[in-house]
């Protein structure tokens, strides 16, 4: 990623109190009574996160993917919105009627920051999460495409200079897939810093320095309570994500407090497992982590 210094950005409409799902997320009815929420990641969006939901959905789960808060929205909308504002996205869906009305279990599944916020589901509604799937967990940046830059990230989190520095997006973005890498790079390539208009495909090409804070926040939040969570849990990861090595999967796995846990590696993909290489695989593997859970329920 290249560091960019803007003061030009054109400022937008003022942040509501409460931060719910944009719109714009996938919903599909299943038949088995049960429902997966999917989570997707920081500057992403709900795209990433089809081919699984399309996985799910066919095997008879019912699946919910909100576009967290903000995101579709001009970046000096997104870069000021706060961890638990994406967090309350996925969260609205136990609260607000989504989450209810099925006789089976819920699961939650999330990629990259996604999976951190699956995990806080899991510890808050732990009568009602039966199982979390942890995909490209991300607690720490440190994937062998990772800027160096990152290592003064903690001083720029003091200062109001973290509202004017951004990382642009460069190859491979996460993808693995020439083909698919390659359409990526078209929008990407060419994006201004004011382009949000293939957000709702692609993501964003700039990354807020202020997001990255909020990271930094919310895995200081969650791995104080990972000890806490007892949900059975999974963790999928690309041996050579470009994102996150395996050793945040291999954290979670270390100090979460479920008995039930395992995890998986990947050896043709790179961070955005749900949409690379081996998405078949990843679907798969979730599917059959949750389907051993819910026979396991019914057995009991």
């Amino acid at each position: 990623m290249s560091v960019v210094f803007s003061l030009r950005l054109k400022k937008s409409r003022i942040l509501p109190d409460a931060a719910p799902a944009e719109p714009g997320g996938i919903f599909m009815k299943g038949g088995n009574g049960s429902l997966v929420i999917l989570i997707h990641g920081m500057t992403g969006s709900p795209n990433e996160m089809k081919s699984l939901a399309a996985s799910l959905n066919r095997k008879g789960y019912s699946v919910v993917c909100p576009r967290l808060a903000n995101h579709g929205q001009p970046l000096d909308v997104l870069k000021k919105s706060r961890w638990q504002d994406f967090y309350e996205s996925a969260r609205c869906i136990m609260t607000e009627g989504e989450g209810e009305g099925h006789s089976g279990p819920v699961f939650v599944s999330g990629l990259s920051m996604g999976a951190l916020l699956a995990l806080l589901l899991a510890d808050e509604f732990k009568e009602r999460v039966a199982g979390v799937s942890c995909l490209a967990p991300t607690l720490f940046y440190d994937g062998w495409n990772s800027p160096d830059s990152k290592f003064w990230l903690p001083l720029g989190y003091k200062t109001f200079l973290k509202y004017f520095f951004y990382f642009k997006e460069e190859p491979p973005y996460g993808i693995k897939n020439e083909v698919i890498r390659d359409r990526i790079h078209k929008y990407y390539n060419e994006a201004r810093l004011e382009d949000t208009e293939n957000a709702a495909q692609y993501g964003y090409p700039y990354f807020p320095v202020t997001l990255l804070h909020q990271m930094h926040l919310l895995v200081g939040h969650l791995t104080k309570r990972l000890p806490h969570i007892h949900a059975p849990v999974q963790l999928i990861q690309a041996k050579d994500d470009d994102t996150a090595s395996i050793k945040n999967s291999k954290y979670i796995y270390d100090n979460i407090g479920s008995e039930i846990k395992e995890m998986i590696l990947l050896y043709d993909s790179y961070h955005v497992i749900t949409a690379d290489q081996e998405r078949d695989t990843v679907a798969q593997k979730v599917e059959s982590f949750f389907s051993a859970i819910g026979a396991g329920i019914n057995n009991g």
